[in-house]
């Protein structure tokens, strides 16, 4: 009972694989070249896996139009590019890095850089009296008033 029972449980812990026999090719080549292109398209209902290891209904259709476009004589390239001209740039778990992509990937660097040096360039234009009214020690008035709020509080 107990091996039966461990059976179950070893075989729960390995996911279920997406990718129905219904949906795979008679000629491995092509089945291998929808495979790759299905794990760079990305799920449109789980958003954070590939439509070849997503078992949401819209990845099969997805899985099934790759495998058409394969079968009906495309490129990889070209099944990529069908499927953004269709769904969005969105659909490609890699995005280019050209045009609007471009800025965002290149933005958050750049705000780190000129945050940085504006900070330095603050921080050397800084007089010396500025730096030592930080540090300023605090007047009797001002201690009286912290002792009775550390009393009171």
């Amino acid at each position: 009972m107990r091996f039966v029972l461990a059976l179950i449980a070893a075989m729960a812990a390995f996911p279920a694989q997406a990718v129905q026999p219904d949906e795979m090719l008679a000629d491995p080549k092509l089945e291998a070249r929808a495979r790759e292109i299905s794990k760079e398209i990305r799920c449109l209902v789980c958003q954070n896996e590939s439509i070849d290891d997503s078992n949401a209904g819209l990845a099969r259709d997805l899985r099934i139009l790759v495998r058409e476009r394969v079968v009906a004589g495309d490129s990889d390239a070209e099944v990529r590019q069908y499927l953004v001209d269709r769904y969005g740039e969105f659909v490609l778990l890699r995005p280019t890095f050209g045009g609007f992509n471009l800025v965002i990937w290149l933005a958050g660097p750049v705000l780190l850089i000129l945050g940085g040096a504006a900070a330095l360039i603050y921080l050397r234009r800084r007089t010396p009296e500025q730096a030592r009214s930080a540090e300023a020690p605090l007047t009797d008035e001002e201690r009286a008033a912290l002792d009775r709020m550390l009393k009171d509080g």
